[in-house]
């Protein structure tokens, strides 16, 4: 599958325009603008972000090597991942918003950029199976081994 496919899927601009969303709400929130450092801050905030940010570049990673599989069963490993990044970024929201993140007006609107991404997502996994195949399964440590 050429770039330029994966460019024309719905799922996968939302992705990048989430992926967008994340970054500047990082920058915004950090207290370190150096967005590659965040890891090596002792700001607990500046975790958070860096996770979003992790977790947000994810998502248009998983979709693409979803598309590019001929693997039913990696096709799913993805979609489910991709759902463990979505309930991660909810949850840092919160997070944000616990360490005192006065500005609720941008969590708000990440979480809304999420529900919109996820009603997409739905759509776009359930379009992964093709016919009435097997339900195989599987265990997160396999795929991150």
């Amino acid at each position: 599958m050429s770039q330029n496919h994966l460019g024309s899927l719905p799922i996968y601009k939302k992705a990048l325009d989430l992926c967008t969303l994340s970054r500047e709400l990082a920058s915004f929130v950090s207290y370190n603008r150096n967005l590659l450092t965040l890891y090596q801050s002792d700001s607990h905030r500046d975790h958070i972000a860096d996770s979003l940010i992790t977790d947000a570049v994810l998502i248009p990673q998983q979709i693409a090597r979803a598309e590019t599989s001929s693997s039913m069963r990696d096709r799913m490993k993805s979609a489910t991942f991709i759902g463990i990044m979505l309930r991660n970024i909810n949850s840092y929201c919160n997070g944000l918003e616990r360490d005192g993140m006065s500005e609720k007006e941008y969590l708000n609107l990440l979480r809304r950029e999420i529900r919109i991404f996820r009603r997409s997502f739905k759509k776009w996994r359930k379009s992964l199976i093709h016919g009435n195949q097997p339900r195989e399964t599987w265990h997160f440590r396999e795929y991150l081994g």
